[in-house]
C-alpha cells in the first residue's frame, strides 16, 4: 500500500499525458486506453485516475500540451506579420505530426487549447493594427483558415500509406484522372492538374496565409 501510494505520488500528469501523446500518435484515439496507459507506465488505474478523470479530460491535456508549445514558444525580433506565420505554421505542423488535435479541437472547442490559439492570433492581429469589429471577424477566418488546413491536410495523410513515395504516387493518380477531364467543362481543375503532383503542402498552406494577410493589411 506505501510503495502504492508513493507511485501515485511520483507519477505527474505531465508524465501522463506524455504517454498518452505516445499512444495517441502510434495509434489514434482508439488506441487511448486506461488499460494501454496503464501498462505503458507500468502503474495501477488509481495512480492515473489520482491525475486525469477520464480519457476525454486525458485528450484534452495532450491537445493543451501540443498546442501550447507552438502558442506560447518566443519568435523574437521579428515584426508580427511574420510571428503570426510562423504560429500558424506551427500550428500546422502540430495536427500534421499529431493528427488526432485537430479532431479534438473540433470537438470540444470550448477547451482551453482553442481559446489559446484565438488569443496567440487575435494578439497578433491586434498588433497588426486590424480594428474594432473587423478584428473579431479576421481572427475567425484566419483560425478557421489555419485549423481547416491542416485538419484537412492530416486526413489526407491518414488516407494514404505513409512515406513520401506513396504521397507523390497518391498525388500522381489525382492528377491523372484531373488531365483527363473535359477541360472545357472543368478549365480551373484541368490546368491545376500539372501542379498537383508536385506541389508543398506547407509552402500553399503559406501561400493562403499571405493572402489573408494581404486582406487583413486593407482593414486597418
Amino acid at each position: 500500500m506505501a510503495n502504492r501510494a508513493r507511485r501515485t505520488d511520483e507519477l505527474s500528469k505531465d508524465v501522463i499525458v506524455a504517454a498518452a501523446t505516445e499512444l495517441l500518435d502510434e495509434g489514434g484515439e482508439a488506441a487511448l486506453t486506461f488499460r494501454a496507459l496503464t501498462t505503458r507506465l507500468s502503474t495501477g488505474y488509481g495512480a492515473i485516475y489520482h491525475r486525469v478523470a477520464n480519457k476525454s479530460d486525458l485528450l484534452a491535456a495532450a491537445t493543451d500540451a501540443v498546442i501550447d508549445r507552438v502558442v506560447t514558444g518566443a519568435v523574437p525580433d521579428v515584426p508580427p506579420r511574420e510571428e503570426l506565420r510562423t504560429v500558424a505554421l506551427g500550428l500546422f505542423d502540430a495536427i500534421d505530426a499529431h493528427p488526432w488535435v485537430g479532431a479534438q479541437l473540433a470537438r470540444e472547442p470550448w477547451r482551453p487549447a482553442l481559446l489559446e490559439v484565438y488569443e496567440r492570433i487575435g494578439g497578433l492581429l491586434t498588433a497588426l493594427g486590424v480594428p474594432g469589429r473587423a478584428l473579431f471577424d479576421a481572427a475567425g477566418a484566419l483560425v478557421n483558415y489555419v485549423l481547416g488546413v491542416a485538419g484537412q491536410n492530416a486526413a489526407n495523410a491518414r488516407a494514404r500509406l505513409p512515406g513520401d513515395a506513396d504521397r507523390e504516387a497518391f498525388l500522381g493518380a489525382i492528377a491523372g484522372q484531373w488531365a483527363q477531364l473535359d477541360p472545357q467543362r472543368y478549365p480551373f481543375v484541368h490546368q491545376a492538374a500539372a501542379q498537383l503532383r508536385d506541389h508543398d503542402d506547407r509552402e500553399q498552406f503559406l501561400a493562403g496565409i499571405d493572402i489573408f494577410l494581404a486582406g487583413i493589411a486593407t482593414l486597418r
